[in-house]
């Protein structure tokens, strides 16, 4: 009740100008991250034995889902909304890039490292209480999933002076020549079989997403009728890559997958997000009026003020209960993945893992709202592109590997370093405190 109130207060002094429905995609797509991470899972006692499942696996049909529930795009979307907002206020304050850069780091790295430090304790200990290290091991790979996309997140954001200052120069084009990189990278991957060239679409996919973001700003994007010709020309694109071209169905890596559509990313992606982009805004006028509504907006102000802490921590959470319930004898565990009686119980083990969700981000959504401010000095621009990048490898190295290794206590000191000096980097500068909200 008291983050409901707090939630209000901010709502009631939110200026009329403020383009509402930013906050509440990006809230909104978080969240649907979150139930479709805790749905997807697909974990089964059996025989006494924990088997990790994966609903893409288990029933090939939800791999059509994922056209509406991998909704990263949107994200990225909005953040290209916001980075373009804040980068243009940052120029008219006299802010430069270092700071820029510094403080919108800041916002995201600072909540990760709890995040990182808790498995690292937690992986010590375990190995001391004599659990097998592949637990740990498959558990913290699966822990620091969302920290793939903050990885990538966080380099966009890096670019984003450069990339506005692309979109403010050439306009459409910017979108239309990162779009073409992306369809000629897979090209030349799948036809001469050149695999380690698709890693080049993180930038041209991921920085075309953001682009549309810039877009959307512009106003170029206004009027139902030309966002949803928008949203027709990606879904057409996304039928003839799948149908015709051989690309996979989910746009959600599975187990298994032999080629992926989101690690690396593919063009599909970037159709799938140019179809979510129209046809989110083809909606935007009649959800900007549902949003004046107090109690809406009060809720969309809720979510967005523990977003990070929601985003990073619900899989630790799913986690720590499946290892619990194995450690238990596997209650709630014996139900048979997919069968009518496992769909039915699905509300029940989101219900369980929301009130696990509700434990931690008390007392972690502190460091995420303490870390609103800005540097409260000049900074030099190389600081906080050092630090994306270290902060970058070393989450992406921990995304992958996960965090047991053989190092000294057992762990992987490699990615630890490189994550813990990059936050070094970004966090150890004073910080002049936030005074107000922001979109982004």
């Amino acid at each position: 009740m008291r983050l409901w109130q707090r939630a209000r207060e901010l709502a009631a002094r939110t200026p009329p100008a403020r383009n509402r429905y930013v906050d509440f995609l990006r809230a909104a797509s978080i969240l649907v991250v979150v139930i479709g991470h805790w749905v997807m899972a697909a974990p089964q006692w059996v025989e006494g034995e924990l088997r990790i499942g994966d609903m893409l696996h288990v029933a090939p049909w939800t791999r059509w889902l994922t056209w509406l529930f991998q909704v990263m795009p949107v994200f990225f979307i909005v953040g290209g909304w916001s980075n373009a907002a804040s980068w243009a206020a940052a120029q008219r304050d006299g802010v430069g890039y270092g700071a820029w850069t510094a403080g919108r780091l800041r916002r995201l790295v600072a909540p990760i490292v709890p995040l990182v430090l808790f498995w690292a304790v937690f992986a010590v200990v375990a190995g001391r209480l004599g659990v097998r290290p592949l637990y740990v091991q498959a558990g913290s790979q699966g822990a620091f999933l969302p920290t793939w996309f903050l990885a990538v997140y966080v380099m966009v954001v890096v670019l984003a002076p450069v990339t506005w200052w692309a979109w403010r120069r050439f306009g459409m084009a910017s979108f239309w020549g990162l779009a073409v990189g992306a369809a000629v990278v897979d090209a030349a991957a799948f036809a001469g079989g050149l695999e380690g060239l698709r890693w080049a679409n993180y930038a041209f996919v991921w920085l075309g997403v953001h682009q549309l973001g810039y877009l959307w700003r512009e106003d170029r994007l206004a009027g139902p009728a030309r966002a949803l010709a928008w949203a027709a020309g990606g879904l057409a694109a996304l039928v003839v890559l799948v149908a015709g071209a051989g690309y996979p169905v989910s746009m959600i890596t599975g187990p298994g997958q032999e080629v992926s559509n989101s690690r690396p990313p593919t063009f599909a992606l970037l159709a799938l997000g140019v179809f979510h982009a129209g046809l989110l805004l083809a909606a935007e006028a009649p959800a900007r009026r549902w949003l004046r509504s107090l109690r809406a907006w009060t809720a969309t102000v809720l979510v967005n003020g523990m977003i990070m802490t929601v985003y990073l921590w619900h899989l630790t959470v799913m986690v720590l209960a499946i290892g619990l319930l194995n450690l238990l004898g596997g209650p709630g565990l014996r139900l048979t993945p997919g069968t009518a009686v496992w769909w039915a119980a699905r509300p029940l083990w989101v219900a369980g893992l929301s009130l696990g969700l509700a434990v931690a981000i008390p007392l972690f959504n502190r460091l995420e709202r303490g870390a609103r401010g800005g540097p409260s000095v000049a900074v030099p621009a190389w600081r906080p592109a050092a630090g994306a990048a270290a902060v970058c490898a070393g989450l992406a190295l921990l995304a992958i590997g996960g965090i047991v290794g053989d190092g000294p206590l057992g762990l992987r000191l490699g990615p630890l370093v490189l994550f813990l000096a990059g936050s070094g980097l970004i966090l150890g500068l004073p910080q002049r405190q936030g005074t107000r909200t922001r979109a982004g």
